[in-house]
């Protein structure tokens, strides 16, 4: 799937919200995730909260799954694990997602945050997707 139709399918599958980033790159090797900065996304100390982080990582996961297996909309997130690596500055961040394994019921997502100030690293995530089964056939 392309970037707009990925975001497309973000906005239909989330009607009620803003799309929660915006798709900039679907290919063999990934994909690529926005999210602008927002004053809302800070914690004391003036970073960027782990929830931001996490809902990013399971964003990218979400569209590079996707992205390979068609528009699912009840591929669900079962696992998510992240490591926080440095302390995000006040600015846009940018994900890639790369999978690791696609199984007939499970895809593993490496997902990589970057701060868009400086281009640093500030944390890894690696995202279990479960997928949905296949429709019985009736024979």
């Amino acid at each position: 799937m392309s970037p707009a139709e990925l975001d497309d399918f973000l906005r239909a599958a989330f009607p009620d919200a803003p799309p929660p980033a915006t798709v900039t790159r679907s290919d063999e090797d990934g994909v690529e995730v926005t999210l602008p900065y927002g004053a809302h996304q800070l914690r004391p100390g003036g970073t960027l909260s782990g929830p931001t982080l996490m809902a990013l990582a399971d964003t990218t996961a979400y569209v590079a799954v996707v992205a390979r297996i068609g528009p699912e909309f009840l591929t669900v997130t079962s696992h998510l694990d992240i490591d926080f690596l440095r302390k995000p500055p006040p600015a846009g961040l940018r994900a890639s997602g790369e999978i690791l394994k696609l199984g007939r019921r499970q895809a593993v997502v490496a997902v990589r945050i970057h701060s868009q100030d400086a281009d640093q690293l500030v944390a890894a995530s690696t995202v279990t997707y479960a997928l949905p089964s296949p429709p019985a056939s009736s024979t």
